[in-house]
């Protein structure tokens, strides 16, 4: 067996819960903004969240709805979303994170599985959340904000409660985000105390954030990256974020040059747009040290054509829902273009060879298996899966194929799942599509495997072209043909207006497919 260990130091991990984690920080800027909400500038405290977070543990408690009962959310990035979050869990129960833009059945088939009780949402959103709760557990619907009926959030909140309700910190699940569902149903995945305050450790140790510190949490809340690599650390190391409930470029850009942002978060077309558009010359962006990517690959050319542009690093990381999220990262002033970084303090991986089963030879290509103190419980409901991700040692198959260097960079080559195989030979889409965003016509573009009686699958590219440009399909093909083997060479171009998204960045190529 060929285990890869992290290259940093072992650290000890606080024996505590996610929000004991955060608290001392909150009292430390008890008098200071901790969230700044970026359409209007309204701010909370340290001391303001805080007493939010233990009201609501309170009024959670006084109805019986701690440890066993499960509270979901359904808002945009908004300040009040960390004191939901945290006052459920400050009163032993488990928070069920939902996609606002899910339509009523989608976040009924969240509920229901998810067996929740209570749902928090937005007035935007309560006529979504009130259809969706028809034939399920949940009794109420709670508004943040000017509710259209009697069910107010500030009816959820009670006497103060001054110390976390007891839980088994290893085994009790305090969070249940669900996995994007590019393919299947959605997965409850299980996270425990101990995972979240795991990670967020982790990711002090090698990418510190500054108390103080201002950044743009752009990323939603409710998907993992977002929650545990934005909002959590965020809050520990007594850093400021200005939440958007949505992607506006303009805005985003205006907000970090008036607060001088050092280090933004995003995904990969959110570098997109810092390298290509052209708003991005209105903006004093010079206060800028940093733009972490993550959630999807992000390629060398588009790496450096937005540190060129901004004229700072711009590195990645690796993670998914299962990791709470992050196993690899990138240190500022260590980047290694196309890499993910290595592999997080406490983390062990090891890359397999997806026919054999067996580990392959160092520097070669498999599937990238984790260990470590973030890897999930396990998903809800779904022994199946759960024993299809995690072996009976803990390690965690992420479905990415990725090979390691000599240094411990570890880098994504693909989906497992994802690779298009054209006559026996795996045809990585994400190599393609990093490949044709140097495209100078391009705007964004997306690789999808077509069946094929003669070759099995042929890779077919959606393309996004930028204003203006033509559209011509030969120059794109022969673009690519330039670059790369026979074998991976596009073999149709399929010219679209926008390329189909989840709210974390991953292409979801089911939509294109289905089109295919």
């Amino acid at each position: 067996m060929t285990i890869y260990h992290s290259p940093f130091a072992a650290i000890d991990l606080p024996p505590v819960s996610i929000t004991d984690y955060v608290i001392p920080a909150l009292l430390a800027r008890a008098d200071l903004p901790v969230l700044i909400d970026g359409p209007t500038g309204r701010a909370l405290t340290g001391a303001m969240l805080l007493d939010l977070i233990r009201r609501l543990a309170g009024g959670l408690t006084a109805r019986n709805l701690g440890p066993g009962h499960v509270v979901a959310i359904m808002a945009p990035n908004i300040p009040e979303y960390a004191a939901v979050f945290h006052g459920v869990a400050y009163a032993g129960g488990t928070i069920t994170t939902i996609n606002p833009a899910y339509t009523a059945d989608e976040v009924r088939f969240q509920l229901n599985d998810a067996r929740a009780e209570i749902l928090i949402t937005i007035p935007a959103f309560e006529g979504t959340a009130k259809a969706a709760s028809v034939g399920t557990g949940v009794t109420e619907v709670f508004v943040l904000g000017d509710a259209a009926g009697d069910s107010r959030f500030e009816d959820l909140l009670g006497a103060p409660q001054m110390t976390q309700t007891p839980v088994d910190l290893h085994r009790h699940t305090v969070v249940l985000p669900y996995s994007s569902g590019t393919t299947g149903l959605p997965k409850g995945v299980m996270l425990s105390h101990a995972n979240l305050v795991a990670n967020v450790a982790q990711l002090k140790a090698v990418f510190p954030i500054d108390p103080g510190e201002f950044s743009i949490a752009v990323l939603p809340y409710f998907h993992i990256y977002g929650m545990n690599a934005i909002m959590n650390p965020f809050l520990v190391q007594q850093a400021v974020q200005i939440t958007l409930p949505r992607f506006d470029l303009e805005l985003f850009l205006r907000l970090i040059q008036t607060h001088k942002v050092a280090k933004v978060f995003v995904v990969p077309p959110v570098v997109l747009a810092l390298a290509k558009h052209p708003l991005i010359d209105s903006f004093d962006l010079s206060t800028l040290r940093a733009v972490f990517s993550g959630a999807a690959p992000l390629g060398a050319e588009l790496s450096n054509a937005c540190a060129a542009r901004l004229n700072c690093e711009v590195i990645q990381g690796y993670g998914m829902t299962e990791l709470s999220p992050v196993s690899h990262a990138t240190q500022v002033g260590h980047n290694l273009p196309g890499s993910s970084g290595r592999a997080l303090p406490l983390t062990r991986c090891r890359i397999i060879d997806t026919e054999t089963g067996l580990d392959v030879a160092a520097g070669d290509v498999g599937e990238l298996w984790i260990s470590g103190p973030q890897v999930m419980q396990g998903y809800l409901n779904n022994p199946a899966a759960t024993a299809a991700t995690l072996d009976a040692d803990g390690w965690l198959r992420t479905g990415d194929i990725a090979r390691i260097d000599a240094d411990g960079f570890m880098f994504i080559v693909d989906r497992l799942k994802e690779l298009i195989k054209y006559k026996g030979f795996q045809v990585p889409p994400a190599e393609l599509e990093a490949l044709l965003q140097t495209h100078p016509a391009v705007a964004d573009v997306a690789v999808v495997g077509l069946v094929d009686a003669e070759a099995g699958e042929i890779p077919v590219a959606f393309v996004v072209t930028k204003p203006g440009a033509a559209q011509d399909g030969d120059d794109v093909r022969a673009f690519v043909a330039g670059h790369v083997a026979s074998y991976k060479q596009i073999r149709q171009v399929r010219f679209v207006d926008a390329i189909p998204k989840s709210a974390s960045g991953k292409i979801l190529r089911r939509m294109l497919k289905a089109q295919l």
